[in-house]
């Protein structure tokens, strides 16, 4: 098979490409095409490559390539994890709004609707290349904010696109092992939507096992989530949340944490070391890349679990690996045929009552070589429906915006969110990204 990687450039392609060097079953990917508009980060990534395939037998073959045609064609599943203005381009989604005393973060509240804002056009570009060139392909999608972004390109693809996020399953991993039980042996009642989500139940030999874990302070603590948001939040929820709504149940803490340098901002930094150290010394650049990823993932939500003391990150969950693993995981059991339940991002249909049929969720689905079918989740409560209807309709708004290039609606989208405070917050948001980010402003010239 023929794995086209959109944004093959990126610092995580090596994670992917390590796990289809661990892949010894059959079918299997037997060629990676990298594709990405920086022939500088393709070279770059490739050296890192070449030193993972060092010793091994048969490694898939990697191709490179600046023209997305080219990467498309013949291929049987595309990744695609692109980051439209790049890195520089995140650290302004995240300034623009702390500059004016919101959230500043990457996917969620202001900084995930101008992601979004600028991405939806190149991401329902790639869906018409692909519906053209690779009509059987399958789409699995990383690029952020993942919800919104596979949303707009189901509207070319249908079904053939599904979002991946590792998020719920680390939570899952996490609330299993504290009670001692094998991940690989629950079922997780998990639902939401992209960063915005809750473990409601975790089944085990027919028995709902989380009610044991929330009344269990100790238990408790040994689960990364928990300590983030304290024992008695989870208890009053009933439920263990996403990390990610840590910037929803604790916003003002959430900014007052973030007065230094940026998440988006460290990584700029980290990355453009790594990446002239890789091109200057190519056969360093493996062990530049392991380096890099350490610091990037021991520093992963660092400013929230300093401000609500949980601690650092447990050596397990660095060493459990994410998203590569998902992805492959959902390769095999498309094209093998091999029976798998996994936490994905699809269209609803009636999986969670409250919501549109169109509407992208995060649940559990069954899948196999027929495809992804969504679990039924069962009606929720107010105090988790309430927000994913309001999230779930500034997404809506921003795709409506994005493909018009209205400017009336992406200020809707701004406004609408909860971690935006007023409409004339969300025009003097829309305005400094516009002011800021070139591919926005292309988006929405006026």
């Amino acid at each position: 098979m023929r794995l086209a990687v959109l944004g093959g450039g990126g610092f995580r392609v090596p994670l992917v490409y390590g796990a289809l060097l661990r892949d010894t079953g059959a079918p299997r990917v037997r060629e990676v095409v990298l594709y990405d508009v920086s022939p500088e980060r393709l070279e770059a990534v490739s050296h890192v490559l070449r030193g993972l395939a060092a010793g091994h037998d048969d490694p898939p073959a990697v191709r490179t390539t600046t023209d997305l045609d080219t990467a498309l064609r013949e291929a049987s599943f595309v990744f695609s994890a692109v980051r439209v203005g790049g890195l520089a381009g995140r650290t302004v989604d995240e300034r623009v709004a702390l500059d004016l005393g919101l959230v500043g973060q990457e996917t969620t509240g202001a900084g995930g609707v101008a992601f979004g804002l600028r991405t939806v056009p190149v991401a329902v570009h790639v869906a018409e290349r692909v519906a053209a060139l690779a009509p059987d392909a399958w789409v699995i999608n990383f690029t952020n904010p993942a919800g919104m972004i596979t949303e707009a390109m189901r509207r070319v693809l249908g079904d053939r696109v599904i979002g991946i996020c590792d998020s719920p399953v680390g939570l899952v991993r996490r609330a299993a092992a504290a009670l001692g039980l094998d991940p690989a042996r629950v079922s997780p009642g998990y639902v939401g939507l992209n960063h915005l989500g809750w473990l409601r139940g975790l089944t085990f030999e027919g028995r709902d096992v989380l009610p044991r874990l929330l009344a269990d302070d100790d238990l408790l603590r040994q689960v990364e989530e928990a300590r983030l948001f304290g024992p008695g939040w989870v208890r009053a929820l009933g439920a263990l949340p996403n990390e990610y709504l840590y910037y929803y149940y604790f916003t003002r803490e959430a900014v007052a944490a973030a007065s230094g340098r940026t998440r988006g901002e460290s990584l700029l930094e980290q990355q453009e070391r790594f990446y002239a150290a890789a091109l200057a010394r190519p056969g360093e650049a493996r062990a530049e890349w392991a380096r890099a990823r350490r610091e990037r993932d021991s520093t992963y939500m660092a400013e929230a679990r300093d401000t609500t003391g949980a601690g650092e990150r447990s050596a397990a969950d660095l060493e459990a690996g994410g998203y590569e693993g998902i992805a492959l995981a959902l390769v095999a059991a498309i094209a093998r045929g091999e029976p798998a339940t996994m936490i994905l991002n699809v269209g609803n249909g009636t999986a969670v009552p409250g919501l549109p049929e169109e509407a992208v969720v995060e649940i559990p689905c069954t899948v196999d070589a027929a495809g992804v079918r969504p679990l039924a989740t069962g009606p929720l409560p107010a105090r988790f429906l309430g927000l994913m209807q309001q999230v779930k309709a500034v997404e809506q708004t921003a795709i409506e915006a994005a493909m018009t290039g209205s400017s009336r609606l992406a200020v809707a989208a701004f406004a609408l969110h909860p971690l935006v405070d007023s409409v004339t917050t969300a025009r003097r948001l829309l305005d400094g990204y516009r002011a800021r980010v070139p591919e926005l402003a292309a988006v929405f010239p006026s």
